[in-house]
């Protein structure tokens, strides 16, 4: 996986150096020509090793052959940042195991611009090119610096600008990164304490979320209740810190204790 998931990578950073076409699926979800041959290379890798295995994609879906063996494959996580030339991009990849316990079994996710490989393997434990990694210690939620994402479409049906909101204020910050799996694995290594985002896909989160627990990480529904892939409420923590967000998402959805958004008429000189 991690020769793969390497190779992909050199390839998007050729792309990522030349000039590239941007396409548009829907209203403003962005796709390139990157995306497409990144998940081709993956997919052909997969088909030569694995030929029984099933592979569900971002861009070619579900090739299902039946097998107790499935990947979720992302071959350009962060591809608005990629066709914008900013540089915070990788390629995610996660193997699942229906008869497993945890299901999946095994994930990398690959940085190509700072080349940082994080991985995991059921049981095992997580790395960052080969060197063991664990979540960060912080037990205040006001000392914690979190991470969250916005959709890229669609965004006037989203409730997360409230969120980002309330959060900022009980913590001691909060990043918009732009690549969900890069946002989980920075849970997973401790640069980041927590990390939330609604309505992600399998192929987002699949590889972060075993990166984060296998860290001695906690990833739950915004609820605290058990995370799964289909359940497009993704929160990840260091586990210390996890209650407390738990908390303050249900005080959020009851309306409770909201601040105001201030009003920008105020600043206006």
């Amino acid at each position: 996986m991690s020769a793969i998931a390497r190779e992909a990578g050199a390839l998007l950073l050729e792309y990522f150096h030349s000039k590239l076409k941007i396409e548009y699926k829907g209203e403003a979800d962005l796709v390139t020509a990157a995306d497409r041959a990144s998940e081709a290379l993956i997919r052909e890798r997969i088909r030569r090793e694995f030929p029984s295995h099933d592979v569900l994609g971002e861009e070619q879906g579900l090739s299902d052959r039946g097998s107790e063996y499935r990947w979720y494959v992302d071959p350009l996580d962060g591809t608005t940042n990629f066709a914008h030339g900013y540089p915070v991009f990788c390629v995610s990849m996660a193997l699942e195991h229906r008869a497993a316990l945890a299901s999946r079994i095994a994930a990398v996710v690959y940085d190509p611009t700072r080349d940082e490989l994080f991985s995991a393997e059921q049981g095992r434990g997580a790395q960052l090119n080969g060197q063991a990694i664990h979540v960060s210690k912080t037990t205040q939620l006001k000392e914690c610096l979190v991470a969250t994402g916005f959709p890229s479409h669609k965004r006037h049906k989203n409730p997360n600008i409230y969120f980002y909101h309330q959060i900022t204020l009980r913590t001691h910050g909060v990043r918009r990164a732009g690549s969900a799996a890069l946002d989980l694995c920075m849970v997973a290594c401790g640069r980041f304490d927590g990390f939330w985002e609604f309505n992600l896909n399998p192929w987002d989160t699949a590889a972060g979320v075993l990166i984060v627990e296998e860290a001695a990480g906690r990833v739950s529904r915004f609820d605290g209740s058990r995370f799964q892939l289909d359940s497009k409420e993704t929160l990840a923590s260091n586990g210390l810190v996890h209650d407390a967000l738990v908390r303050e998402f249900q005080a959020i959805f009851a309306g409770r204790n909201l601040d105001p958004l201030p009003d920008p008429r105020e600043f206006w000189q």
